[in-house]
């Protein structure tokens, strides 16, 4: 790590009018260790990528995401199967992969974890989609990738509601859905490992994960699941039972969940999505908490295609 370039949102989570004194903050831990500091703002809704993209052309080989899932996920698509680093220091409102990573909540004391650090190769997920304007796009992803119930949601997610209440919209907005969304069924086809034919099930919900700890209550959703695994984990909800889903969600914030064949987890390759013929009620798609657009889609594994900075002690926690 020579030169660092730290691309934050000036918008990103709450108290955003503190923002400018603490990116000033963190840049002074990383100069304080002799490193080259460079600090850029996003200036657009979809910049940091660009951002990224200009900071390591201009000779940055590191890039610090300073902002929630959203400001890594701009960021990750530049930079997948190219060698300069990618590191995360939480400042939004949901941080999902800082949390999995084992990142303090204090940027500061993040940005200090992150001096001894250590770059590593991983896989991230790849999903194809349609756009609002009907157009056939792809997102890498790094934290997870869902089809339905999750993908409405963060269609409705409003970003000022964010910046206002943090994590408190999330879970106005969810129990909103839970009282209110009919969970419509769509066709899942999974290519499994180890299997040439594809398995077609109707589901309501998909949710393709890289990690396991969410944070919060959802800690160790799946487990096995890791950013250094080369296995797809999906899981694929069979059912409109507004009653199961919350039973599930229950458990799984009691850390006492299991999958069966109406709640499924399954290990794949691959995943193609599809409208069932004759559906009226479009199905939503989002990766890393970014809502994205509709069907048809799939999913897949890009291997070994990102280098990410992994705290010391979370390295030594996956040996």
């Amino acid at each position: 790590m020579r030169r660092v370039a730290l691309i934050y949102n000036p918008m990103s989570g709450q108290r955003s009018e503190q923002r400018t004194a603490l990116i000033a903050d963190i840049a002074a831990v990383f100069e304080g260790a002799g490193i080259d500091v460079r600090t850029i703002a996003t200036d657009a809704p979809e910049s940091a990528g660009r951002l990224a993209q200009e900071a390591i052309a201009d000779g940055c080989d590191t890039i610090l995401a300073c902002g929630g899932d959203g400001t890594v996920h701009e960021a990750l698509q530049t930079m997948v199967g190219g060698s300069a680093v990618l590191g995360v220091i939480p400042m939004g409102t949901a941080n999902a992969l800082a949390r999995d990573l084992g990142l303090p909540s204090s940027p500061v004391k993040a940005a200090k974890m992150l001096l001894n650090a250590t770059p590593v190769r991983v896989s991230v997920g790849n999903v194809f989609f349609r756009d609002g304007e009907g157009r056939s796009c792809s997102r890498y992803f790094v934290v997870a990738a869902g089809i339905g119930a999750d993908g409405l949601f963060f269609s409705r997610l409003d970003s000022r509601m964010k910046r206002r209440f943090g994590y408190a919209a999330y879970l106005v907005e969810a129990v909103r859905m839970a009282l209110t969304h009919t969970f419509p069924l769509f066709t899942a086809s999974f290519t499994e490992a180890g299997s040439d034919l594809p398995r077609a099930e109707e589901v309501s919900q998909l949710l393709a994960v890289r990690i396991s700890n969410f944070g919060g209550l959802v800690n160790n959703l799946v487990p096995g699941a890791a950013l250094d695994n080369d296995k797809l984990h999906v899981i694929a909800f069979k059912t409109r039972s507004r009653l199961l889903y919350l039973q599930f969600m229950a458990a799984v914030w009691i850390r006492q969940h299991s999958y069966a064949r109406t709640i499924e987890l399954v290990d794949c390759s691959s995943v193609d999505c599809s409208d069932l013929e004759g559906s009226t009620e479009p199905s939503f798609v989002e990766a890393d908490g970014e809502w994205l657009g509709t069907l048809p889609a799939r999913i897949e594994l890009v291997p070994h295609a990102l280098m990410l900075l992994i705290p010391e002690n979370n390295l030594r926690s996956r040996r």
